[in-house]
C-alpha cells in the first residue's frame, strides 16, 4: 500500500504543480460526481408517478384529492404540480401562472446546482495539462541546450516523456467528466419539458367531474 502510494506521488512530483493540479481535479470531479448523483436520488428526480395521478384528479376535477396526492411528495414534479395547483386555486390565472413558472425555476436551479463546476473541469483540465507539457518542453529543451555536443537522448526522451504525461491526464480528467456533464445536463433538460407540461395541463386542462363534486377555480 505504502510502495503504491509512494509510487503515486513519485509520478506526480514528475509531472510537476500541472499533474498535482489535475490530480486535485480529479478528486474533485469523483467528488461531484457522487454528491450529484445522490441529490438526484433524494430529490427523486427520476419520480413521475405522483404528479400525473395527481393530474388525471386534476383533470376530473377532484382538486382536493389531486393536491393531498402529492402534499408530501419532494419529486419536482410533484412539487411544481402542487404548486401550479394552489396557485391555480387561489389567485388570479396571470399571477398564477407567473407563479408556477417561479416555483419551476426554482427547482430547476436545484437540479442544475454543481454544473457550472462540472463544466469549469471539462475546460480547464486539458489546459492545465498542455500547460504543464509545454512547460515541460521547455524544461527539456533548455537542458538540451545546456548540454550542448553532449546530449543524451535517452535523459531528453525521459524529459518529453514526464511532459506529455500532464496531457494525458487532464484529457483523463475532462473526458469522464464531459460525460457527466452530459448525462446531468440531458436529465435538467427532460425535467424542464416535463415541467412546462404539467404548469400547461394544469392550467388548460378542462373541468370535467366525475363523481363527487369538487370546488373550482372561478373564470373570469
Amino acid at each position: 500500500m505504502m510502495n503504491s502510494l509512494n509510487t503515486f506521488t513519485q509520478v506526480l512530483d514528475r509531472g510537476g504543480p500541472a499533474l498535482w493540479a489535475i490530480a486535485v481535479l480529479s478528486v474533485l470531479t469523483l467528488t461531484l460526481f457522487l454528491w450529484k448523483l445522490w441529490q438526484l436520488l433524494r430529490l427523486g428526480t427520476w419520480k413521475r408517478a405522483g404528479a400525473e395521478t395527481a393530474l388525471r384528479f386534476w383533470g376530473q376535477g377532484q382538486t382536493t384529492l389531486a393536491m393531498s396526492h402529492i402534499s408530501f411528495d419532494p419529486a419536482p414534479r410533484s412539487r411544481v404540480a402542487q404548486a401550479a395547483m394552489q396557485a391555480r386555486l387561489s389567485i388570479p390565472e396571470e399571477d398564477a401562472r407567473e407563479e408556477a413558472a417561479r416555483q419551476a425555476r426554482a427547482v430547476l436551479t436545484e437540479t442544475r446546482l454543481g454544473l457550472r463546476m462540472l463544466d469549469l473541469v471539462v475546460t480547464i483540465a486539458p489546459l492545465i495539462g498542455l500547460l504543464g507539457t509545454v512547460l515541460g518542453m521547455i524544461d527539456a529543451f533548455q537542458a538540451l541546450q545546456d548540454s550542448g555536443q553532449q546530449a543524451d537522448p535517452a535523459a531528453l526522451a525521459g524529459g518529453i516523456w514526464e511532459a506529455l504525461l500532464t496531457t494525458a491526464a487532464g484529457m483523463a480528467v475532462a473526458i469522464p467528466a464531459s460525460v457527466m456533464l452530459s448525462v446531468f445536463d440531458g436529465m435538467a433538460d427532460r425535467l424542464a419539458h416535463d415541467l412546462e407540461d404539467i404548469v400547461t395541463r394544469v392550467f388548460t386542462t378542462p373541468w370535467a367531474y366525475a363523481g363527487e363534486e369538487e370546488d373550482t377555480p372561478e373564470t373570469a
